[in-house]
């Protein structure tokens, strides 16, 4: 198994362990690897070290939030030039997290202004910064991911990213409260190139979330479903297995198996290892 979407400490936020204790687990559960992200700082040499320690396949990247400006290609530059393998559009600062609601660092630190970034067609005006990091990415043939951005954000960028040359694209769980897509709109999306993301997360913590509907997005995704955990929180059981209770739970909704734990291993081992 390998797991796409893994929080862990250090972080703003609390984490059910730091890095060491999080890696362990994945070997205990004999899963093959991870990707180690964080909403405010790339995981880059993180990643690297406990590859090297660990013999697991680990990967990190850089959520584009307020500690890079938003949308930043000198950040993201950096970043692949040093052996990143995942950029995020904005996540905790994008605009439909702030309309939502939803946790941000400028809430724990009153002094930073409460400023949330978006891309066209909600701003226009990023679309020469988008547009560097697209090649970027293109060039480092590198994963990138939606974030948080709003469906019309996601529209816009997969028929952008493809336009500049970048092959590898995931919807970052794209039914979750943001950006809420619906079964048919990530269906779309997916016919156009991407890939599809449904988290543990949103089976354990989302509001009117459930199995069934977590179900109809899997199949919309078809072949280029991504399950992953999104755990981390001391909230959440340990990622391995919130993943496995995952694949567990949308089995029971009658979906294969095999299909499903392809998901969550030679798919997203694919989508992210470099050729």
């Amino acid at each position: 198994m390998f797991d796409t979407h893994v929080h862990a400490a250090p972080d703003v936020l609390d984490r059910i362990g730091d890095d060491t204790f999080v890696a362990e687990s994945f070997c205990t559960a004999d899963f093959d690897g991870f990707v180690l992200k964080g909403h405010y700082e790339s995981t880059v040499g993180r990643a690297r070290a406990l590859a090297r320690r660990f013999g697991l396949t680990v990967y990190g990247g850089l959520a584009l939030n307020q500690h890079t400006g938003g949308v930043n290609p000198s950040a993201v530059a950096a970043t692949l030039g040093a052996g990143g393998r995942v950029i995020w559009l904005p996540t905790a600062d994008a605009h439909t997290q702030q309309a939502a609601g939803l946790p941000r660092l400028c809430d724990h630190e009153p002094v930073l202004a409460r400023h949330s970034y978006a891309i066209p067609p909600v701003d226009p005006s990023r679309e020469p910064d988008v547009d560097a990091v697209l090649r970027l990415v293109a060039d480092h043939d590198a994963v990138l991911a939606t974030g948080h951005l709003s469906g019309a954000e996601c529209d816009w960028l997969v028929e952008r990213a493809h336009r500049f040359g970048v092959r590898r694209l995931l919807l970052t769980h794209p039914s979750f409260t943001v950006p809420a897509l619906d079964p048919e709109h990530v269906l779309d999306l997916v016919r156009a190139g991407a890939y599809a993301e449904i988290t543990a997360y949103q089976l354990l913590h989302q509001p009117g979330c459930d199995p069934a509907l977590l179900a109809r997005v899997a199949e919309a995704a078809g072949e280029r479903l991504v399950l992953s955990s999104d755990a981390g929180q001391p909230t959440s059981p340990l990622p391995a297995e919130a993943l496995l209770r995952l694949i567990d739970t949308l089995a029971e909704e009658g979906l294969d198996r095999g299909w499903l734990e392809a998901a969550a291993s030679d798919i997203p081992r694919q989508l992210f290892t470099p050729e």
